[in-house]
Order: structure tokens, then sequence, then C-alpha cells
């Protein structure tokens, strides 16, 4: 079993239990451990991890992995983390609006789309427009046990999957890419950053 020590001479604290440390359960691994460690820090020493422990809260990075013989693929476990942190059972989605993928999250998803709604007026039809776009082609899939989900044939379809998924971590939510679809998007993005920077670095200097 994994063990997790505190120096006292780098975190001076008083634990509550008699034993000076703490041991993670077997199925955690990764940023599971990292989280647990925070919680365990704030319980019973009454102080924070450092500052980098926020990140846990978001998703990050990506990473490509295949469907099974079920049509079952894994999310990464980084990804399920922030997933069990948000509470929401199962993983909503819906057809991105802008491009050929699919938005994927849980409760923080879910509370931007409200936002958004919210700052329309209502019965307008700029929100019903989103309400459909957004509410109205969503779905909620199941997880299991393993952390796999089931994609349905509107969410393939939609973002042209067959063997493989590219999730890819934009903060309060990710999104899934057939992976050469991702590749493309990727360099088109980089481009587009790229010349903004440009634009942006010259209305600053326009401005000094």
């Amino acid at each position: 079993m994994s063990r997790f020590f505190i120096d006292p001479h780098v975190f001076p604290c008083y634990p509550k239990s008699s034993r000076s440390e703490y041991q993670f359960p077997r199925r955690f691994t990764g940023a599971m451990r990292i989280a647990s460690w925070h919680g365990w820090l704030l319980s019973t020493c009454g102080i924070c991890a450092p500052s980098w422990a926020g990140v846990l809260d978001r998703f990050v990075s990506h990473s490509t992995n295949r469907l099974d013989a079920k049509g079952r693929v894994s999310i990464p476990a980084t990804f399920r983390g922030v997933l069990a942190r948000d509470g929401f059972e199962g993983l909503y989605v819906h057809p991105s609006l802008d491009a050929q993928a699919v938005d994927c999250g849980g409760h923080a998803l879910l509370r931007e789309i409200d936002g958004l709604l919210e700052r329309l007026p209502p019965y307008s039809e700029e929100r019903d427009l989103f309400s459909t776009a957004l509410l109205g082609t969503s779905e909620i899939l199941k997880v299991d046990t393993e952390g796999r989900v089931i994609l349905t044939d509107s969410v393939k379809h939609h973002a042209g999957i067959s063997s493989e998924v590219t999730f890819v971590g934009q903060g309060h939510k990710f999104q899934i890419w057939e992976p050469s679809r991702f590749l493309a998007h990727l360099d088109e993005a980089r481009d587009q950053v790229r010349t903004l920077r440009k634009a942006l670095g010259h209305r600053t200097a326009a401005t000094d």
C-alpha cells in the first residue's frame, strides 16, 4: 500500500490521529492521490496544499483511447477525477456549436450553459435557438465502474468517430474528437493563436 509522509519541518501541524502518516486507498492513483492529500491537509492540519492543487478541478491536456469490442471507451483517469469531484451522475454531452466535436462535462458545463441562457431575454428567438442547440441535442451518457462510456450513434456521427477517441481538456469542460480531425484542428488553432498574438502585440505597442 502506498503511503505519504508529512514532514513536520515542512508542514508544522498536529494531526488528529496518533499516526503521522496518511494512507491512500488502493484505488487512488495519480491526481486522485493529490486531491485526497489536499483534503487531508485542510481537514487535519487546517492548511491548504500548494496553489497548483486548483488545477485538479480543471480538464487539461489531451489523450487518445481506442474503443473496445463492445464500443466502450475509457475516459482518461485525470478527467474521471475532475468528474468525480464535480458530482454529476454520468457524463453530460452535446454537439459542439462550431466544430466537429462533442462538448462533455458535468455541473460546471451546465452552469455555463444556464448562465448563457439567463443573459438572453425570456421567450426570445435567440434564447430558443441556443436552448435547442445546447439542451435539445444533449445526452447523458452512463459511466461504468471502470470509467468507460458507450458513445451513442449520434455522438459518433457528429464527431466522425469510428475506432479511436481523442479527449481534449478545455478547463470547465472537455471535448471528444476523431483523432485526425483534432490534429488538423490543433494546427489551425495554433496558426490563429499566432496571428492573434501578433495583433495583440501591435495593439499594445500602439497604446504605449
